[in-house]
């Protein structure tokens, strides 16, 4: 049995409110500082780390571009933290997700494409496919938590397993 097809709309900080933020410079509130050599953009993410011995983590993550045709065949959560992918250089990168709660269907996950210059803040509990890198290879820094309890839980679609039309049928 096939799974659904999933369409890939680009991202906006709208489309992905149900699903966290979108880290961007770009309509951010911004001041000037350090005598006006710098520019603060302030806020972009909420870091949500569970009240217990938790603590935010930054990591890098090196990721590889999975092969084509993308098959989406699990997805993971994060029900103690939120967890924030930003790239460390200008690069496109593909999400696929589906809102906190029970474990989705493949036909409730969605798919988004960023625009090279932004990053993400998945919401806690917000459900995810691993980083998807595009083009090349690509290094985020990553921000969630560490500490006691178990702060991650997959689960796998089986035949069910959708596929993302990428790149787009449009730009075929």
């Amino acid at each position: 049995m096939a799974g659904p097809v999933l369409q890939v709309e680009r991202l906006t900080g709208a489309g992905f409110a149900a699903f966290g933020d979108v880290i961007a410079v770009e309509g951010s509130r911004h001041y000037t500082i350090n005598d006006g050599h710098a520019e603060r953009h302030h806020d972009l993410a909420r870091v949500d780390v569970a009240e217990d011995d938790g603590r935010p983590l930054i990591n890098i993550f090196r990721a590889t571009p999975w092969p084509l045709p993308l098959r989406i065949a699990m997805v993971e959560r994060h029900p103690l933290s939120s967890q924030a992918f930003i790239p460390l250089a200008p690069a496109r990168f593909l999400l696929v997700v589906a809102a906190p709660g029970d474990a989705p269907r493949p036909t409730t996950l969605r798919a988004f494409v960023t625009d090279g210059s932004q990053g993400v803040n998945y919401a806690r509990g917000t459900w995810h496919h691993p980083v998807l890198a595009l083009d090349r290879v690509t290094d985020f820094l990553v921000v969630d938590r560490g500490g006691p309890g178990e702060n991650c839980d997959v689960i796998s679609f089986g035949d069910a397993a959708p596929t993302v039309d990428w790149p787009p049928a449009t730009a075929r």
